[in-house]
């Protein structure tokens, strides 16, 4: 039991040193060597449990979608299927502030994805697939309710998501606070995201 502990912990270290010099160095400048020598391990090791870097990559890619899964489903019992959306919204705000390295891992690479294209083949995308269906499942169930009519349901999963991962995108790149200080925003940074996605939704449901 002990020695199992063990190697999850160096997977996790493994995995954290992996994902900073992937977001601070980039994909291409990043080396098995180098993520090796952040942790103090030999390249021998890490390739012990990870074949190459596409693999700790994608692995990254997979841990991130789990947590943000897991964000989103205590809000299952939120029995108003609108105030539910809004609330996926803030979620995924507070998840990108938190933890702003597994978000551009998860959304703004695209390493992720080829390996995904190149090693899956046609077998489905099932960690932002269950992430975006509980999305789909909450804008479906809001439009049962007349909100959103004249739109089909993907396209307001699409528009909702576009919304807010734009947001977030803003914030990330370090343009987000320059735009708040243009448009006279007196809110600090996370209420001014909150308060424009809600805003968003409020319009885009009120042809109820």
């Amino acid at each position: 039991m002990k020695k199992q502990k063990q190697k999850e912990d160096l997977k996790v270290l493994i995995l954290e040193a992996a994902k900073k010099l992937f977001v601070q160095q980039g994909y291409e400048s990043t080396s098995i060597r180098k993520i090796a020598q952040e942790i103090g391990f030999s390249p021998t090791t890490i390739y012990l449990y990870y074949k190459d870097k596409n693999d700790l990559i994608y692995a990254l890619h997979q841990v991130g979608f789990t947590m943000m899964r897991d964000r989103f489903m205590p809000l299952g019992v939120v029995e108003d299927p609108f105030e539910r959306l809004k609330a996926v919204g803030k979620n995924y705000i507070e998840f990108a502030l938190d933890h702003p390295e597994y978000y551009e891992v998860m959304f703004m690479m695209k390493e992720p994805m080829d390996f995904l294209d190149q090693q899956c083949g046609s077998e489905q995308w099932q960690e932002g697939e269950r992430v975006l269906e509980f999305l789909k499942m909450t804008v479906a169930q809001c439009q049962q309710q007349g909100y959103f009519k004249g739109m089909t349901v993907e396209a307001v999963t699409m528009q909702a998501w576009a919304a807010v991962h734009g947001l977030v995108t803003l914030h990330v790149t370090q343009h987000l606070e320059k735009i708040i200080d243009v448009v006279g925003f007196q809110e600090g940074v996370k209420d001014m995201m909150y308060a424009s996605f809600e805003a968003f939704v409020q319009m885009m449901g009120s042809t109820k």
